[in-house]
Order: C-alpha cells, then structure tokens, then sequence
C-alpha cells in the first residue's frame, strides 16, 4: 500500500507532534481517581506513521512510559534524551540483522522525537499505560531544551518543532 491508501484505510489524522495517528483502544478499566488527579484509562493504543511529506515527531516528553511497535515501510529513527541527559538512538524497522528494532519501550519522563530519514512512510502502534492525555504531554521549546541541556548536538535542533508565527 502507498502511503495515502494506509492513511485512508486507518483514519489516520494529523498530530501535533508531527505525523498522522489514529486512537484505535481505550480501555474501559480506568485508574483510581486521587485528590489530585481524575481517572483515566488504564491502556490506550494508537496507529501513528510518519511521512515523507511528514518525516519528523517533533521532540516531546511523556509522562508515561510507551511502548512502540513497528508494522510496515521505511524504518523509524528515534533520538531519546533520559533524563541525566544521554541520548540514545534506536532504529525500530524490521531489518533485525542490522540491529533495528520491531519492539521499542520509551520510559515516561524522557524526551523523544521520530524521524524517518528515507522512504515514502514508516507506520508504528504505541500503547500508553496509564492511558494517553495530552495533558501529559510537553512538545519541546527551544528554550527550555537549551537550559536542561547545554551540550545537546546541533542535529537534535532540527528536531524541535518550530515555533508558531
């Protein structure tokens, strides 16, 4: 299938991060509600596929951990910064010999950003636990990028989403 058929066939959107997506579970169990936080589902699950007209996940942090699985087309770097500010790239695709990856697990708290580098379209599922709001999650600035980590390589730049205006 060609990307705007895959798009098509999955009800894919636009996502503000970059890229397309498509809710495809949410759970009925949900969380215990706290003083400080309502209930949420336990599990939620998305299709999400990056394009050559869309190559970048712009860099974002999550607050819970994500599990990535990767389906079909051109494989998928992801460029992670942990928290103490090491950066780790992983090719998810299905190319096993060469060290990509089918299954990649994302802790809640670190920053990521997608990109597909060649191809027409790289296509993943993620699923989130506790379940995914976007409350939860933070779309990098320059700003505070630069400030939480000042020797961070100039190829991430291009992986800030820029600003609107």
């Amino acid at each position: 299938m060609k990307k705007n058929q895959i798009i098509t066939h999955l009800s894919l959107e636009p996502h503000v991060e970059g890229g397309f997506f498509h809710r495809t579970y949410q759970s009925e169990h949900q969380t215990t509600p706290t003083d400080i936080e309502k209930s949420r589902p336990l599990l939620t699950s998305i299709y999400y596929l990056l394009s050559d007209d869309s190559p970048i996940g712009y860099l974002h942090k999550n607050r819970s951990d994500i599990i990535h699985y990767f389906h079909s087309g051109s494989p998928l770097t992801y460029h992670i910064i942990h928290p103490d500010g090491t950066i780790e790239r992983i090719v998810m695709g299905n190319d096993l010999a060469s060290g990509q990856q089918l299954q990649l697990i994302v802790k809640g708290g670190c920053w990521k950003a997608t990109e597909l580098t060649a191809g027409e379209y790289g296509l993943v599922s993620e699923a989130v636990s506790p379940g995914f709001e976007y409350a939860d999650m933070e779309l990098a600035e320059r700003e505070t990028i630069q400030i939480l980590f000042t020797d961070l390589p100039d190829e991430l730049e291009s992986l800030i989403k820029p600003a609107a205006g």
